[in-house]
């Protein structure tokens, strides 16, 4: 059990370890590359924005334009030549392409670069440690001054334009008083030109508020989220605890691995033994359970088969005993026989007497067949009334003075059909019906029905039924009652044994009752109506 546990355990500890350091590892990576983004993300449109309105700007006006923004930011603006910055080739490259770049300088840090004019290769310059309410505030505040050189009514495309030609990171938009989602005390400050920041909805990203002077509009910025970094720290501790709890898991698990199947194993031994009482439990639902389940199965089949076995010894002994003792004494009489007359009659009685033997010796090869194991059937649609009808030709004549009827209606309306397997099905109803006829007064009835998923055969006999603490033993192998039904009646206790395990191979069960109609027994026989 050891060696089992940890060939498990090291191998998941292993994978899990390197799982672990690979995550934290990239874990790390990615909130670097998605920091990153985030800023460019966001200060991307406004650098686009600065960079363009400079590069019509003399240089004068670009130093002032630069004091001026970097106070609205909050961070120091310069405007710089590509020699002075020196970038890597590719990072020039897409500088020159009109992309904001974005280069970690500190760790806390990072320096933004945006491109003011590609003849005199100027760049605009500004080192952030963070996206703060400041950058919000000089953003809108450049919007505005690009949004007032135009009438009120193309603010709204111009919006778009600079959005779309500047690659702003979140939404932009024109929203008026009414349908902007803000208290009185935000509308009587935006009325007074101040900037407003409002939470959205969740409080996980904020909005951004200025009104336009002189037009019925707003501005809107974002909603900006917040970025969410997945602290390491949380990863590290959840990778303990899931190390702890895997390896407990594990080792419980093994443990208990190993109590079951070294029950299962001591039962097997005792089994080969000869105990064929030993049982192993066989709760729950995964592997080992069903290995449980089947080998109780099996030990509890090969119990039956042996007790079959034995009874069955004991009961053809039994059972050949009379026969054989009525053909001995039918010889001794033949021989002494003073008439031809009374040698037939003892002849013919011998001859019932083989005959009763060879149905016996039927009844025994049939039922062990079906006892061994599932026969070889062959499942086909039966039509049940013809069946009731063949069965009720053959062995009506046998006793002409008890009357066998059908009870199914002579032309149902749609054909009364169930699948199984004519030969033995036929067998099952042949006994029944038998049995019916041996016990009957003077009427047997043989039905049918049909639902939507199930078929049934029923027979009745207003013979003295079967009592109802005798309902379960009836169907046990050689079994007689000691009352009317008894040996005198004939038969050998095979007979319902065979029914069972017939209608058992079709996947349903055989009943038994009181009949209402007729005052005795009535079997019955149900099964599914499709098989497989």
């Amino acid at each position: 059990m050891k060696s089992i546990f940890l060939r498990i355990y090291g191998g998941m500890l292993a994978v899990l370890v390197l799982v672990a350091g690979l995550g934290v590892g990239g874990l790390h990576l990615l909130n670097e590359v998605r920091s990153d983004q985030y800023r460019e993300r966001l200060a991307g449109g406004t650098f686009r924005l600065m960079a363009y309105n400079m590069s019509g700007m003399t240089p004068i006006e670009r130093r002032q334009a630069a004091n001026l923004w970097g106070r609205l930011l909050g961070i120091p603006l310069r405007v710089r030549t590509l020699a002075d910055v020196r970038l890597e080739n590719r990072l020039e490259a897409r500088l020159l392409r009109g992309q904001v770049l974005v280069e970690q300088t500190r760790p806390q840090a990072v320096t933004i670069y945006s491109l003011v004019s590609a003849g005199d290769r100027l760049v605009l310059t500004g080192e952030v440690e963070q996206v703060s309410e400041q950058l919000a505030r000089a953003t809108i505040y450049l919007l505005i001054d690009e949004l007032i050189r135009y009438p009120a009514d193309e603010q709204a495309g111009q919006l778009a334009r600079l959005k779309r030609e500047h690659q702003f990171g979140f939404e932009l938009a024109l929203v008026t008083r009414d349908s902007a989602n803000l208290d009185d005390d935000q509308r009587r400050r935006l009325d007074e030109g101040d900037t407003v920041m409002a939470l959205d909805r969740g409080g996980d990203a904020i909005r951004v508020f200025a009104a336009v002077a002189g037009t019925p509009w707003i501005v809107q910025l974002g909603p900006i989220h917040q970025m969410n970094p997945y602290p390491p720290q949380l990863l590290v501790l959840i990778g303990l605890l899931g190390l702890s709890l895997i390896g407990v898991a594990v080792y419980l698990l093994v443990r208990q691995l190993e109590q079951r199947l070294s029950e299962v194993e001591r039962a097997a031994t005792r089994l080969a033994g000869g105990d064929l009482q030993v049982r192993v439990p066989d709760g729950g639902a995964d592997s080992v359970a069903r290995l449980a389940k089947a080998f109780n199965a099996m030990a509890a089949h090969l119990q039956r088969l042996l007790n079959i076995q034995r009874e069955m010894v004991r009961a053809v002994a039994h059972e050949f005993r009379t026969p054989v003792a009525r053909l001995r004494f039918g010889l001794e009489m033949v021989g002494d026989a003073q008439t031809p007359e009374a040698r037939r009659k003892y002849l013919e009685g011998m001859d019932n007497d083989i005959e009763d033997l060879d149905r016996l010796v039927d009844e025994m090869l049939i039922y062990s067949r079906l006892e061994q194991g599932a026969p070889a059937l062959r499942f086909e649609p039966v039509d049940l009334p013809a069946l009731i009808d063949q069965v009720i030709g053959e062995l009506a004549p046998l006793r002409p003075e008890i009357r066998v009827e059908r009870a199914v209606a002579a032309l149902p309306e749609a054909p009364m059909t169930a699948e199984g397997e004519p030969r033995y099905l036929r067998r099952a109803l042949t006994n029944l019906v038998t049995n019916a006829m041996r016990h009957a007064e003077s009427r047997v009835r043989v039905g049918c029905s049909l639902d939507a998923d199930q078929a049934l055969l029923t027979v009745e006999d207003d013979g003295p039924g079967v009592p109802e603490e005798a309902w379960e033993r009836i169907f046990t192998p050689f079994l007689r009652l000691d009352d009317s039904r008894t040996r005198a009646s004939g038969g050998h206790g095979l007979g319902l044994s065979i029914v069972r395990r017939i209608i058992y191979w079709h996947g349903g069960r055989s009943l038994i009752g009181r009949s209402e109609a007729l005052g005795g027994a009535r079997f019955g026989l149900r099964w599914p109506r499709r098989q497989g």
